[in-house]
């Protein structure tokens, strides 16, 4: 389907973000009101792309309603350029409203054949960015450090080496609980050892998966 047929109902998803959900960064907003969600779920699904809801992607994985993404990209404070540590690529809707702000996304994602996926079609879109496959509670410090980290998958804690990875003042957004539902931490690396958070509840993500996440 042509993708004139879906910018209307982008434009509905826009305003209901900024209208009912408080997202107030135009620079997100406008993202999300030019990215093709319906690219990045199952064909089956692309006329419930503009809903604000989560939707199944294969390999037990979700892509993520568009209002969690949204609210996670605007609590990371970005500004053109920036370098954003992505844990859990998915399926690259979120690197895709990252990239179209203007910011330098390396991603990391666990599972193989999701990232062979995924990776096709980001490169179909002309989507530029660094993806491995590999344990994301890790981060990625070769190319640390980092303005913004972000994380697509419900932790049982907090990964000590994503701090580590982040520069001072910058923020790493996480969610942490248990395997129901957990509480978004918003984590700013303020000095060395040291963090300033800020938490809110009422979210909901599939599992992280590693060394310093919940175990397979």
């Amino acid at each position: 389907m042509p993708d004139a047929i879906y910018r209307p109902r982008r434009a509905e998803l826009v305003a209901h973000l900024r209208a009912t959900r408080g997202i107030r960064d135009e620079r997100v907003l406008e993202a999300i009101g030019r990215v093709p969600r319906h690219r990045f779920v199952e064909s089956s699904l692309a006329h419930r792309a503009y809903e604000d809801v989560a939707l199944p992607i294969g390999a037990g994985q979700t892509i993520s309603q568009p209002f969690t993404v949204a609210y996670m990209t605007q609590s990371l404070g970005l500004r053109r350029g920036d370098r954003v540590l992505e844990i859990g690529t998915g399926s690259g809707y979120q690197a895709a409203v990252l990239l179209d702000m203007g910011v330098r996304v390396f991603s990391v994602e666990r599972v193989a054949d999701l990232l062979n996926r995924t990776r096709a079609l980001l490169d179909e879109l002309g989507c530029e960015l660094a993806t491995r496959l590999g344990d994301g509670t890790v981060g990625w410090n070769e190319f640390a450090p980092y303005d913004g980290i972000l994380v697509t998958a419900g932790a049982p804690k907090i990964p000590p080496a994503l701090i580590k990875q982040l520069k001072l003042g910058a923020r790493l957004v996480i969610p942490v609980g248990d395997d129901r539902q957990q509480d978004l931490h918003i984590v700013e690396r303020t000095g060395d050892g040291e963090t300033e958070t800020t938490v809110i509840a009422g979210f909901r993500f599939v599992p992280l998966i590693g060394r310093d996440g919940w175990k397979v």
